[in-house]
């Protein structure tokens, strides 16, 4: 499937899904003597929907790349903030929704991952370099492999 904007795309919507959650935490009682962790992993979560937008919006496949890998750290982070907030007594109570959102930023790194390996050795280079000529081209190369396919699946019906 082809995505024309990033609000479409199901790593974006599972980014905002754990940047909703997360801030649903950090609105929570025990944050009140941790505001600083609290930012913290505010600023990282969002960081994750943020830098797949701007990526997207770029125009590039490398510098979508770049923003994916920026994303991928964001979402690391954001791991990391949950891996130590787990372990303090304050947010004993909250263990299980830490757990889950733990789940979710790495889902979320492993889609990302997932994307930017998609993108690695591709020839596409980003909608910033289309032009007339080169849609026609890819135009006409598809084409010919519709027409040389179809060409195969004769010849084996024949055989």
């Amino acid at each position: 499937m082809k995505y024309t904007r990033f609000e479409d795309l199901p790593v974006w919507k599972d980014a905002i899904e754990l940047a909703v959650r997360t801030f649903a935490l950090t609105a929570k009682q025990c944050f009140r003597g941790h505001a600083g962790t609290g930012n913290q992993l505010e600023n990282a979560v969002v960081s994750i929907s943020n830098n797949i937008a701007e990526g997207f919006e770029r125009g590039t496949t490398q510098e979508l790349l770049t923003f994916i890998y920026i994303s991928r750290g964001s979402a690391g982070e954001t791991r990391s903030m949950y891996c130590f907030i787990e372990r303090l007594a304050e947010f004993e109570d909250f263990r299980s929704e830490i757990s889950d959102l733990k789940l979710k930023a790495e889902s979320i790194s492993r889609q990302l991952r997932a994307w930017a390996d998609s993108l690695q050795n591709t020839e596409i280079r980003g909608t910033r370099y289309l032009t007339d000529q080169s849609r026609r081209i890819d135009k006409q190369r598809l084409e010919r492999e519709e027409f040389l396919l179809e060409l195969e699946q004769i010849r084996n019906r024949r055989s």
